[in-house]
């Protein structure tokens, strides 16, 4: 059983914009501290001669080649769209300026 830490669980609540109850925050309180002791867990793995990897087995591609073909045409893309104006999807604006 991990030893209990001191978290401050509410400062964490603030960052994540969370708004828990007394209850929520205890439950959430045992559980961070688990999860960190088994953090300090991992660390005590020996690791030399490991090489770093993003992942447990090897990737593969597995999309086909990127060959030139004909172009959609401009009907068939703009078919499907809520809005168009001049061969263009309509789409809202989301940068003011200044």
């Amino acid at each position: 059983m991990p030893e209990t830490r001191q978290i401050d669980i509410d400062y964490v609540a603030r960052l994540a914009r969370l708004a828990l109850t007394d209850e929520e925050k205890a439950l959430f309180s045992r559980q961070l501290a688990d999860v960190l002791h088994y953090v300090e867990k991992l660390n005590e793995v020996d690791v030399d001669g490991v090489e770093p990897s993003a992942h447990a087995f090897e990737v593969v591609n597995v999309w086909q080649d990127d060959v030139p073909a004909r172009p959609l045409p401009t009907e068939a893309a703009l078919q499907n769209a809520p809005a168009v104006r001049d061969n263009m999807f309509v789409v809202p604006k989301v940068v003011d300026e200044a």
